[in-house]
């Protein structure tokens, strides 16, 4: 007789006894079933909701709010009877990939956000009937057409009486430095860049935010990018020498710049460049004038396109010093030993406009977005539901 493999037989015992092993270990998730885990094994596309039935109806009501970027897609879920403790209470946080259309296209982007706010919903034990408000804050979103459309797929999804709002990433951003409330200027600058701004009567402007094909200078992928050229530029004869052709080639284990063409083309994913903005602080920090001109010329992008969505929405008054907060979101504005492009970029905006006050977030744009829907809906949630000390 055919005996099966070892692995064979440990897959099995694995898949026979982890529902087992859950129900042990999460005497609180009663409610989800080995039937549940059948499902949670087998679902694709739209079948991942019908995890929904798995829950208790009886649960609170929550928000959820998305941020979605060029590099990945988080998703929280909040009570809707929230009081403003700080921390701030997330019953549930899930994470994947990009969902920026523009980058994955619109059905992965669509099946990525599909898939967060199920995950979400399924760890805080919540169906959709639970929701009563959703805020997508998602890059690519940059016209009211995207707008519509991606509203038009939500309400596919949720209840009618679920409230859907769909935002750029950089809303939700901005509102995660002033608790839900849209004024002032978000400077975003990961993956990608971009400035947003609003006023208390509504009006809103931006700057940047054209994807890399349209020069988001001064992004991860921007200085990056400039930063391999430089290599080619140093290898070939027409640019100075450069340490960043070492320390980029040894980080992705190349043995040559001739390697670095083949690298960039085979992948041209827009997260998979910026990661190497490390090595080019790193280049900077250690004295190289070819990536300090980098570094230098990304404060200039980043500081003038704060400074031209300020101009435009008057910001500052008419003098520049009315105060306004200035939202600064993205790893590229993180501190590092030496160089802090953050407060690089703060010290020009405010050399014209002295009224700008940095923020640094202390939540995530994901709970940014979900504050949003939450300031959105206060006034129409009930009794049971307007808990707000």
């Amino acid at each position: 007789m055919q005996q099966s493999s070892p692995q064979l037989q440990t897959s099995s015992w694995w898949q026979e006894k982890i529902p087992l092993l859950l129900l042990l270990l999460l005497p609180q998730a009663g409610s989800c079933s080995l039937e549940c885990w059948s499902r949670m094994q087998r679902h694709t596309g739209r079948d991942m909701w019908d995890m929904d039935e798995c829950q208790s109806p009886r649960m609170g009501s929550v928000i959820l709010g998305v941020d979605g970027g060029a590099s990945n897609t988080v998703c929280v879920c909040i009570p809707a009877a929230m009081p403003f403790n700080d921390p701030l209470p997330v019953l549930a946080r899930t994470v994947a990939g990009c969902s920026n259309q523009n980058s994955v296209g619109e059905d992965r982007a669509r099946e990525t956000l599909e898939r967060v706010m199920s995950q979400a919903l399924l760890k805080a034990r919540r169906r959709r009937s639970n929701v009563c408000a959703v805020c997508l804050a998602v890059a690519g979103v940059n016209h009211p057409i995207d707008q519509q459309r991606m509203l038009d797929w939500l309400r596919e999804i949720f209840p009618s009486h679920v409230k859907l709002f769909v935002e750029n990433d950089a809303v939700a951003a901005l509102a995660s430095g002033t608790m839900g409330k849209l004024h002032g200027c978000v400077l975003i600058a990961g993956t990608g860049t971009i400035a947003y701004g609003f006023t208390s009567d509504g009006r809103e402007a931006r700057a940047a935010g054209a994807g890399p094909v349209l020069g988001d200078w001064g992004s991860g992928y921007g200085i990056s990018a400039q930063a391999m050229t430089a290599v080619v530029r140093a290898y070939d004869g027409r640019g100075p020498e450069t340490v960043l052709t070492n320390n980029i080639l040894d980080f992705l284990g190349l043995a040559s710049p001739d390697e670095l063409i083949g690298w960039t083309y085979e992948d041209q994913s827009w997260a998979r460049i910026a990661d190497l903005l490390p090595v080019v602080v790193e280049s900077a920090e250690s004295g190289d004038e070819v990536a300090n001109k980098i570094l230098h010329n990304s404060v200039g992008e980043l500081a003038s396109s704060v400074k031209a969505v300020v101009q435009r929405l008057e910001l500052g008054g008419e003098d520049g010093k009315h105060p306004f907060p200035l939202v600064m979101v993205g790893k590229v504005l993180e501190a590092n030993k030496r160089w802090d492009i953050g407060k690089e970029v703060i010290d020009c905006v405010t050399k014209n406009y002295p009224g700008a006050y940095p923020i640094h977030p202390k939540v995530e744009p994901a709970v940014g977005a979900a504050l949003l829907a939450w300031n959105a809906i206060a006034s129409e949630l009930d009794g049971d539901i307007r808990n707000v000390q």
